[in-house]
């Protein structure tokens, strides 16, 4: 018998974003800035294979250890309009088991992976906790709360397709990358910006990147 849906969480005051290494990664970096914006604390969380989609994605010169990146994020959002409080971004290594978000009691309202590779999409169905980034999604399921995974990929298999329905009945939300287009967008930032704001709309966070249907 399938678990009943997790339930509707009110707005989340942590979450825990996972960048795995499919492509897309600026579905990330956007979703990352606008949590911050949104004061949300943010557990971030980046695969071996994500350091290396970002550096072939963007142009960003992201370093490598977790302290280093929490102060360049810090420094590429933070403005004199919109300042970011230092405490609101904790990055952890992948093999960091001592990570409060691989147990139950750590303090994460939500995980977000995106984008989440297939690969990933497999061992979260699994059950495998071969890393932090499974550990903290296997962490969400079983306590509860809001999952989402971006997954990009196409076309999808039969394997894909049966590892995403065993957890959308687990009351996980499956969301592919798959942006709209009857708004016309005129640049790809206007196509990341449609994925991000559903993401924030399943986390109950207000935003302002895209109108919500018929205002």
């Amino acid at each position: 018998m399938s678990q009943s849906p997790v339930a509707t969480q009110k707005t989340p005051d942590t979450v825990t974003l996972a960048i795995t290494g499919a492509s897309g990664v600026q579905y990330a970096i956007r979703l990352l800035e606008q949590l911050l914006y949104a004061g949300v604390r943010v557990n971030l969380l980046i695969s071996k294979a994500g350091h290396l989609v970002i550096a072939t994605e963007t142009d960003l010169n992201m370093p490598a250890k977790a302290s280093a990146i929490e102060a360049f994020f810090l420094k590429r959002f933070s403005t004199d309009q919109q300042p970011i409080a230092g405490d609101l971004i904790k990055v952890y290594e992948t093999n960091n088991w001592m990570a409060p978000i691989a147990s139950g009691s750590g303090r994460s309202s939500a995980m977000v992976v995106c984008p989440c590779t297939t690969g990933t999409l497999s061992s979260i169905a699994a059950g495998a906790c071969e890393n932090l980034i499974d550990r903290a999604a296997d962490v969400t399921l079983k306590e509860q709360r809001k999952l989402i995974l971006m997954v990009r990929e196409t076309p999808f298999s039969v394997i894909h397709l049966e590892n995403m329905l065993k957890l959308a009945k687990m009351g996980v939300v499956v969301m592919p990358a798959n942006p709209g287009f009857y708004f016309q967008p005129s640049s790809v930032e206007e196509i990341v910006d449609f994925m991000v704001a559903r993401v924030l709309d399943h986390l109950d966070i207000e935003h302002k990147l895209m109108p919500k249907w018929g205002e």
